[in-house]
């Protein structure tokens, strides 16, 4: 009876560490959490105003610079993604506008720097 329950302990702990592992991948492969602002309308305090989507690039890849679309206001929109900010109250902060930036800095083993060996 011992050995049963040794064994369906150690199949658990298989099934826990694959779990794991198949969360640490599908982080890794996931785009960051992007919001398309206006990057001249940067406030101290709020930061950058979030803008409609339909104003940046369509490209999920990286930044492929700016986007600038004429409202029929005074200025053109200057939009761009803003990738992994704080966002409140229509205001993105603390974030970067680098997708492969956001993309280091993320999650759990998603460095992409190769083997650890040396």
């Amino acid at each position: 009876m011992a050995e049963t329950r040794r064994r369906l302990r150690s199949s658990t702990v298989v099934l826990g560490g694959m779990g794991v592992l198949a969360a640490a991948l599908s982080a890794c492969g996931s785009d960051p959490d992007r919001r398309c602002v206006d990057r001249e309308s940067y406030d101290y305090i709020n930061g950058y105003k979030i803008v409609a989507d339909k104003n940046c690039t369509s490209s999920s890849g990286s930044s492929t610079g700016k986007a600038r679309k004429n409202t029929g206001k005074t200025r053109a929109m200057d939009a761009d993604w803003y990738y992994d900010a704080d966002v409140s109250g229509g205001y993105a902060d603390h974030g970067t506008f680098s997708r492969s930036e956001a993309v280091d800095r993320g999650g759990f083993g998603c460095s992409g720097s190769g083997s650890g060996g040396g």
